[in-house]
C-alpha cells in the first residue's frame, strides 16, 4: 500500500443483544488510517495513484459532489504523492464552499464546477477530451475494475474466521472488490445508501469481470432512510447511542446506515446462532462536518 494501513484494527463490539443472540459483531477500523484518506476510499484509488506514478499521466481528474469523500481522499492522496488533481463538482460554484471542497483546495486540488446534466454525462465516462493534457481519469466513487481490484486488498485485513461481513453500498465498488477475494464460506452483504439500487448485479460483472452474480452477495435495500444523504432523528440518535456504547463514531450518509440495518436484521434474527460478523466502518466521518454544531456526541 502507498500509506500505512497498520492501524486499520478489528474491533469486537460488546452488546447483550449480540450475546442474546449468540453471535458476535466486529468493526474494521479502517476510519482509523487517516483522517482524510481513512476508510475505502485508500484501497480504491490504490491502483489509479499506482499507475499515476509510473506513467506520464502525472495529472488525476475525478468527480465528487460539495461533500464528497472520494474528491476529499483524492485531494490528499494526490498532494502527498506529488500529482496533481482536478475535481469536476456536480453543479455550479456557490458564493460559499463546503468544509470538503475548501480542503480539497488546501490540498492543492484545482476545482471545476459542471453542471448537473453535464456531471450525470460525465462523471462515469472512461476519458475526457485533452483540455488537461495528459490526465488519468478516475470515475466518480472510484467505480472501475481498477479500483474494485483495489477495494479487494481490504481483504486482507480481514480474519477469516468472520462468516458475513457488511459494507454500505454506494457505487458498489468496495462490494465488487470484496467478492473478489471473499472466502467461499464468507457471506457478502452490501445495504445502500441510495434510494434505488436497481442494476446491483449489472454493477458486479462489470467490476469485477464476473459472468454470474456471486451467490454470497446479499443487498438489503431498505435502510437509505430516504435517500443519498438523507437522515431524520431516528438515523442521528441511532448514531449518537453508537458513540456512547461502543465509543465508534459513524458518518450519517454511510456507516450509520449499514451499522442500523445490521442491529435491526440482528434483532430480527436473521444471522444464526455462532455468526461472526463483520462490519467494515469505510470512513467519510469528514461528512459529519455538513450538520449543525452539537448535533452529535462527539
Amino acid at each position: 500500500m502507498l500509506f500505512d494501513v497498520s492501524t486499520a484494527v478489528t474491533e469486537q463490539l460488546h452488546d447483550e443483544l449480540f450475546i442474546e443472540k449468540g453471535i458476535s459483531v466486529s468493526v474494521l477500523r479502517l476510519d482509523r488510517i487517516h483522517p482524510v484518506i481513512s476508510g475505502n476510499k485508500l484501497f480504491k484509488l490504490h491502483y489509479f495513484l499506482e499507475e499515476a506514478i509510473r506513467s506520464a499521466h502525472r495529472t488525476i481528474v475525478t468527480f465528487g459532489g460539495a461533500y464528497s469523500n472520494h474528491l476529499a481522499a483524492t485531494a490528499y492522496a494526490c498532494g502527498a504523492l506529488g500529482l496533481k488533481s482536478i475535481g469536476i463538482v456536480r453543479g455550479e460554484e456557490s458564493a460559499t464552499l463546503s468544509h470538503t471542497l475548501l480542503q480539497c483546495i488546501k490540498d492543492g486540488m484545482q476545482l471545476k464546477f459542471i453542471s448537473r446534466t453535464a456531471y450525470a454525462a460525465a462523471a462515469t465516462s472512461p476519458s475526457l477530451p485533452g483540455e488537461h493534457g495528459e490526465c488519468l481519469v478516475i470515475p466518480e466513487g472510484g467505480y472501475h475494475p481498477m479500483g474494485a481490484r483495489g477495494a479487494s486488498l481490504i481483504m486482507n485485513l480481514v480474519d477469516t474466521s468472520h462468516t458475513h461481513i457488511c459494507t454500505a453500498l454506494g457505487t458498489a465498488t468496495t462490494l465488487a472488490g470484496l467478492a473478489l477475494h471473499a472466502k467461499p464460506h464468507q457471506q457478502l452483504i452490501g445495504i445502500p445508501v441510495v434510494k434505488e439500487m436497481n442494476n446491483l448485479d449489472e454493477r458486479i460483472k462489470e467490476l469485477t469481470g464476473f459472468t454470474t452474480m456471486p451467490a454470497a452477495v446479499e443487498c438489503w435495500t431498505g435502510y437509505h432512510f430516504g435517500g443519498y444523504a438523507k437522515k431524520n432523528e431516528a438515523l442521528i440518535h441511532f448514531i449518537n447511542q453508537c458513540w456512547q456504547q461502543y465509543r465508534v463514531p459513524l458518518d450519517f450518509v454511510y456507516t450509520a446506515k449499514m451499522f442500523y440495518a445490521v442491529t435491526d436484521q440482528v434483532k430480527k434474527n436473521h444471522f444464526p446462532p455462532g455468526s461472526r460478523i463483520l462490519c467494515l466502518h469505510t470512513g467519510g466521518l469528514q461528512g459529519n462536518g455538513s450538520l449543525p454544531p452539537n448535533t452529535l456526541a462527539f
